[in-house]
């Protein structure tokens, strides 16, 4: 059978998180992901996305359904309920339900093997200077007047950046196009346009 029918099974053709029924993906849970459904689950993209830390993270929205995903029998569930409650773990609801939960040892190693637990849980997004979040393909507009190292380029307040790329590993930084010329520019100095 497919991954994706069986999952469609499995979760009832809806979010084995949230319970949301649209919007649906095949998530593998890293960093044993295979084909194996127990090592992959059916959730959103909303879940998708703070998972992966691509947005913001909303308390709120993962309290409102951790809570009974953590007693799910599927070890993927499990691992991930795991892992969000210990992005969380300074909430006293979510620090109530870690010690509530049992994860066997083979899972726990799983859960452990994303770091979730060491870290404070904080997403660093690229932002622009009114703390709109950036992503790739995003058109920004220059709000000063810069001059661009090793050129003669000197790109003006206003100008649009269409189509910008993220820096990975900096969320200081964007890449984008000025004349032509791919160049490094810090979000400070940007807003996104509408």
């Amino acid at each position: 059978m497919k991954l994706e029918t069986f999952l469609q099974e499995r979760s009832g053709n809806q979010c084995e998180l949230t319970g949301v029924t649209t919007d649906l993906e095949i998530y593998e849970v890293n960093p044993e992901a295979s084909s194996n459904p127990d090592r992959n689950v059916y959730i959103t993209a909303k879940c998708i996305n703070q998972i992966e830390k691509r947005e913001e993270l909303d308390a709120a929205f993962w309290e409102s359904f951790l809570l009974s995903s953590m007693w799910s029998e599927v070890p993927a569930i499990q691992v991930l309920s795991w892992r969000m409650l210990n992005r969380f773990r300074n909430e006293s609801w979510a620090a109530d339900a870690l010690d509530m939960m049992y994860l066997d040892d083979d899972n726990l190693e799983w859960a452990k093997a994303s770091g979730d637990h060491e870290g404070d849980g904080s997403v660093d997004l690229h932002k622009d200077s009114n703390g709109n979040i950036l992503i790739n393909g995003d058109t920004v507009t220059l709000i000063k007047d810069l001059d661009v190292k090793g050129s003669t380029i000197n790109a003006k307040i206003g100008t649009a950046v269409r189509n910008i790329r993220l820096v990975h590993d900096n969320t200081d930084q964007i890449e984008g196009k000025v004349d032509g010329q791919l160049i490094v520019i810090l979000t400070k100095f940007v807003k996104k346009q509408a």
